[in-house]
């Protein structure tokens, strides 16, 4: 199968038909916030249950146009060194090679490189090349956008081939939804398993940041992609944040981090959803996330369970390690700045809080 793209309303009532009503208000969603599918991952989606999730994921909702949000959640731009590249932490570097993916996520914390004319991402990356070479401390290059893999497999084999000549870059991190959004990429692509199997040495891995945001999206397809991944000698992870109206519920959750981990895939980062602007719908207080995630894990295995619940904020990665009745304990699992790393962090309950900002408003914390 070779999915076909769409990224017009007109083409999408044209597959699956639309109200007129239900058509004109995604019409004028995507006046602001563009769409993207293909026909693939639209045939997963079960048009008659209007709580569908998948359809929550993609299709264009007029909660979207609500006022609220940054463009720029996490503060990327302060963390920019070069067009393309970001240095936040210390042995991560990170190059955004494409500003275009194989579905466009409602939720997306990045939906500004579909927006707007400024242009974020870069095809020639010998700059930030140098620059990864030349910053010793970097040994992890996450490839991002975007999705890398909506790139020509010669194109991103040059960039993979470039960070492998490098030699304190031991990892290259691959982040993409593709094994959700369109697994025949990878199934149809002898080529880019090839390349993956070449560069994904057993001193040196290639890791695959996958993005199954829920259980219904893990298809015998998506298995099989991830498969061949994997005797390609690529590490394949998991992250997704917890989304209200598609995961937020224990259920779902328990069953996405079983057929994750019965497959072979780690469950990696659990993310607290970014407030970026048009993501109210999907936001859930901080606290109710914590307490939906460990009411999912009580049915999990230990290999199911190994995701830490974070906050992508723009001094760190704030996770989230435990709540009484009158507290919240956070910790800096990664920091901006070096000695945060660790920090200990306690904050008075705030069953509203959505962000760590929140907290940051509401009281000092008391650091330990």
């Amino acid at each position: 199968m070779h999915p076909k793209y769409i990224t017009s309303i007109s083409a999408l009532d044209n597959l699956v038909g639309l109200a007129p009503k239900e058509r004109e208000m995604m019409e004028r969603v995507t006046d602001v916030f563009p769409f993207r599918a293909n026909d693939y991952y639209l045939s997963l989606i079960d048009w008659k249950d209007r709580r569908d999730p998948i359809k929550a994921i993609i299709i264009p909702d007029s909660r979207e146009l609500e006022v609220g949000g940054s463009a720029d959640p996490s503060c990327e731009k302060d963390y920019t060194k070069k067009p393309g590249l970001q240095h936040k932490y210390d042995q991560t570097g990170l190059l955004l090679l494409t500003d275009v993916c194989g579905g466009i996520c409602r939720f997306c914390f990045r939906k500004r490189l579909f927006m707007s004319c400024e242009r974020e991402t870069v095809r020639d990356v010998s700059e930030n090349i140098a620059y990864i070479r030349e910053h010793t401390e970097i040994t992890n290059v996450l490839l991002t956008g975007g999705d890398p893999l909506t790139l020509d497999t010669r194109h991103l084999e040059s960039v993979i081939r470039e960070l492998r000549e490098i030699p304190h870059v031991n990892i290259i991190r691959i982040g993409s939804k593709m094994l959700a959004y369109n697994p025949y990429r990878i199934l149809n692509d002898s080529e880019l398993l090839s390349v993956l199997s070449r560069y994904s040495t057993p001193e040196k891995r290639i890791y695959l940041m996958a993005h199954f945001n829920h259980p219904n999206e893990i298809t015998e397809i998506s298995i099989q992609a991830a498969e061949v991944l994997q005797k390609s000698g690529v590490i394949v992870v998991n992250q997704t944040p917890i989304l209200n109206g598609i995961n937020a519920e224990p259920e779902t959750l328990t069953t996405l981090f079983r057929k994750l981990s019965f497959a072979g895939i780690s469950p990696y980062y659990v993310f607290q959803c970014r407030p970026a602007t048009g993501n109210g719908l999907f936001h859930v207080p901080v606290e109710t996330s914590y307490d939906i995630l460990q009411e999912a894990w009580k049915n999990c295995s230990g290999l199911a369970k190994r995701a830490r619940f974070i906050m992508s904020h723009s001094t760190g990665k704030v996770e989230v390690v435990g709540k009484d009745v009158e507290n919240v304990f956070m910790r800096y699992h990664q920091a901006a700045e070096n000695n945060d790393i660790g920090k200990f962090m306690t904050f008075p309950t705030n069953q509203k809080a959505e962000w760590f900002d929140d907290y940051l408003a509401g009281q000092a914390p008391a650091k330990n």
